[in-house]
């Protein structure tokens, strides 16, 4: 058995915080990321898509968002099993009989705790969620279902594993040995929107597309390209997405060194499908300062697909005479005496008692401004 598991989709994200050219762009590239799981179906055999979840980003989308998603599934040849998350939760007369009128028979809304058996002898458990937040474990239904002649066992949820996720999140909570105590083959889980394998026998796809800056985590869009055999799990990551997101924190000492990051940057992306959150931190010579800015604003905003720049914490190196101020009176004044001394010295100390009388300038800059 071979098929491929996806999931949040969020297909109606708004990206209220882009220009409208970054929000027309992100939007219909979520589409695209259909036609791109439909080919990737068609190139890898792979004869059902399953979707974990958050199909659409919202449980009220647009006319035009539902009837994109249903006619490019519509126009491949595999068979689609979309399952209701916490973004797009089932509910009477809402999004997913929408979505039924307007579907082929290619496409399967898993709104109900039922199995389907969609080869011979292989069953999908679906466990959709019927609310936003629920506090029960919304797999405990695995155990109701029957599935005659199961030769393979396919669990579909969306939620978070016990004892995982982020700020504390304590909603749609699945036990981490679900497939063991559901005598599951695999378990395709949606929510977490990075790859993660949780055991040999569950993983969390991601996002087919990118959808915000994760620091630390570089990873592409991606779907799983899952091969079942009895006793055996084979699982292939799929690159799916289009744009990249990428969060840097770079600290500064010139423009130089500035300059050189960059180009580094810039030859390890493609600019125009790269969206980069970047903090800099440092102390730098203002004209150096000027022309990094200089820089950012004539050069990388336009290359990039989108720039945000985070600069609060690179500041104007001190003057000499800036430097003598310290050393005045007081703690601070008594500090910025022992460390010129230090630098006058010329020992082997001088270089870092150099940077340590520069923050403590600038870190004086800032308590009077607080104070100010």
């Amino acid at each position: 058995m071979r098929f491929i598991h996806t999931a949040d989709w969020q297909l109606g994200k708004p990206f209220g915080r882009f220009d409208a050219e970054t929000r027309a762009a992100l939007t219909e590239a979520r589409f695209d990321a259909i036609d791109t799981l439909g080919k990737a179906a068609a190139q890898h055999g792979a004869g059902h898509v399953l979707v974990a979840g958050d199909v659409f980003d919202t449980e009220g989308p647009d006319e035009r968002t539902v009837v994109q998603a249903v006619s490019r599934m519509g126009a491949h040849a595999c068979r689609w099993w979309l399952l209701p998350g916490n973004h797009d939760f089932a509910r009477n007369g809402g999004l997913w009989d929408r979505v039924r009128k307007r579907a082929g028979a290619n496409v399967t809304v898993l709104s109900e705790p039922a199995p389907h058996e969609i080869e011979d002898g292989v069953w999908l458990l679906p466990a959709p969620l019927l609310h936003r937040h629920t506090l029960d474990d919304p797999t405990e239904a695995f155990a109701r279902m029957e599935t005659p002649g199961a030769r393979l066992r396919i669990g579909l949820a969306h939620g978070s594993i016990r004892g995982f996720g982020s700020q504390g999140d304590t909603k749609n909570l699945i036990a981490p040995d679900r497939a063991r105590l559901s005598n599951l083959d695999y378990l395709a889980l949606g929510d977490w929107h990075g790859t993660l394998q949780v055991d040999p026998r569950t993983w969390y796809s991601g996002t087919p597309e990118t959808d915000r800056f994760q620091p630390g985590r570089d990873d592409p869009g991606q779907a799983l390209l899952v091969d079942l055999e009895l006793g055996k799990v084979s699982v292939t990551p799929l690159p799916t997405g289009r744009f990249r997101w990428l969060s840097r924190d770079w600290p500064v000492a010139d423009a130089i060194g500035f300059a050189a990051l960059a180009e580094d940057l810039l030859a390890a992306c493609e600019p125009a499908a790269t969206l980069l959150r970047l903090t800099l931190s440092g102390i730098v010579p203002l004209t150096d300062r000027v022309a990094m800015l200089s820089r950012i604003e004539d050069d990388l905003t336009h290359r990039l697909r989108h720039l945000d720049v985070r600069d609060a914490d690179v500041v104007a190196r001190p003057t000499e005479e800036d430097l003598a101020a310290l050393s005045s009176e007081g703690m601070i004044g008594r500090a910025g005496a022992l460390l010129r001394a230090k630098i006058e010295a010329d020992g082997p100390d001088a270089p870092r008692a150099r940077r340590a009388l520069e923050r403590l300038f600038v870190e004086t800059l800032r308590d009077q401004g607080d104070a100010a």
